[in-house]
């Protein structure tokens, strides 16, 4: 009964988000992203002699987490080609010329049709899906084949399917694994309570990433000339569920904080709506000039890509999402170390779980409750301070996983294949 669920969950999706194609551009990036896609992967490949990687994230927070294994793989395996696959268009459309993968594709929708017609053109030597990629087709498939198939980054909750009594056929789709490499010890003993022991507890890869990024941070003239000597606070990926708490807050602190506010979608409506609420104190990225920009209380950023790089200008950070769907990356502002806020539904987010314990993080659930944390820590320096200490020892601990998990896989790649 499970397995016709799924069957037709599946392909009512597709047949749902091409109804919605003419109506929404995600939609249409999708439909338009998988059309004459056997023949594209085909084309693209023909003539490869070198063995295959295949890399899938469904998304670009799901790719942040596989970046630093497909980056650290190709340099210990040079002479493999790396496919990376999308399910859908936010990762896809962002990241399709990404220089570290040598071709790019929309994954084809889970049927088994699909998943026999994709493995037969990539023939991989290996299949590594990110974090929650647990397709049946898909793990079907590179089992009968007899693919090293590995989950990493993995995170699993006791009240998820393959824990229920009516879960048999989704625990069939966690065993056909090779290995899984959870981000946390709870996930481990949870998959060991449904007889899963191909189980490490490696860690979260995007503390190596977020780590290297840091080190690496581009400078940014604009940012830098407008924090100037004023105290910044750096809004990530905010959505207006978000700013109907932050603009009080913003209201309020205006005089004596600076923001860089970095909505999640650039649209022109809602920066014209900030704009006009701060009349002459809002600047668009694009439209301030370093000479100028200190003069300014609200840097609006209308590009996508330079976050990671926005928040080395924090001494606080906010990161949305949390008051809608989900909570966006923590672990982008915690390699600088300020003290982070976010919104109430983080529970489904290990990192943010970690970064709470360790004092570091703050849930906020009002404009009321974020303006008190947000002066208790403002007028206390040494607890900053020491918040920053605390952040670095824990990324610190955290890290490795990437290293971790590829020492682990050699064992199935014992010739390399060379």
């Amino acid at each position: 009964m499970s397995k016709l669920l799924y069957e037709i969950g599946v392909r009512a999706y597709g047949v749902g988000i091409r109804l919605a194609a003419p109506f929404l551009p995600k939609a249409a990036q999708w439909v338009n992203g998988r059309k004459g896609i056997f023949e594209e992967i085909g084309q693209k490949l023909a003539g490869n002699q070198a063995p295959l990687a295949w890399f899938h994230c469904a998304s670009l927070g799901e790719f942040e987490q596989g970046r630093p294994l497909i980056e650290a793989f190709k340099l210990r395996y040079p002479n493999f080609k790396v496919v990376l696959t999308f399910f859908s268009p936010s990762g896809y459309e962002v990241r399709k010329n990404y220089a570290g993968a040598d071709f790019i594709f929309y994954l084809p929708l889970d049927t088994a049709q699909n998943a026999r017609r994709l493995v037969a053109l990539l023939k991989p030597k290996l299949a590594v899906f990110v974090k929650y990629e647990f397709w049946h087709h898909y793990t079907r498939e590179l089992h009968h084949q007899h693919i090293p198939l590995f989950s990493i980054s993995a995170i699993f909750r006791p009240n998820q399917i393959y824990f229920r009594k009516n879960g048999s056929f989704y625990r069939r789709i966690l065993k056909r694994f090779t290995y899984i490499y959870t981000q946390n010890q709870e996930s481990a003993q949870l998959l060991a309570s449904i007889h899963i022991d191909k189980v490490t507890m490696a860690g979260d890869t995007r503390v190596d990433r977020v780590l290297q990024n840091a080190q690496n941070a581009k400078q940014i003239s604009i940012a830098q000339a407008f924090k100037a000597d004023s105290p910044v606070m750096v809004i990530g990926s905010s959505w207006p569920q978000d700013l109907a708490v932050l603009l009080p807050f913003l209201q309020a602190q205006l005089p004596t904080l600076k923001f860089i506010l970095a909505p999640h979608e650039i649209k022109e409506q809602e920066l014209s709506e900030l704009e006009a609420q701060f009349p002459g104190q809002a600047i668009r990225f694009s439209q301030a000039r370093a000479e100028t920009a200190s003069n300014y209380r609200l840097l609006l950023i209308d590009n996508i890509g330079m976050l990671s790089s926005l928040y080395q200008y924090a001494d606080y950070a906010y990161v949305g999402g949390a008051f809608g769907k989900g909570l966006h990356n923590t672990l982008e502002p915690a390699a600088f170390g300020p003290p982070i806020f976010f919104g109430p539904r983080y529970t489904k987010f290990q990192e943010a779980q970690d970064l709470i314990e360790a004092g570091v993080a703050f849930p906020v659930r009002s404009t009321q409750d974020l303006s008190k944390t947000f002066e208790e820590l403002h007028q206390d320096p040494d607890r900053r301070e020491k918040i920053r200490q605390a952040t670095q020892v824990y990324l610190q601990k955290q890290a490795g996983a990437t290293e971790r998990i590829l020492t682990s896989m050699e064992y199935w790649l014992p010739s390399r294949h060379a």
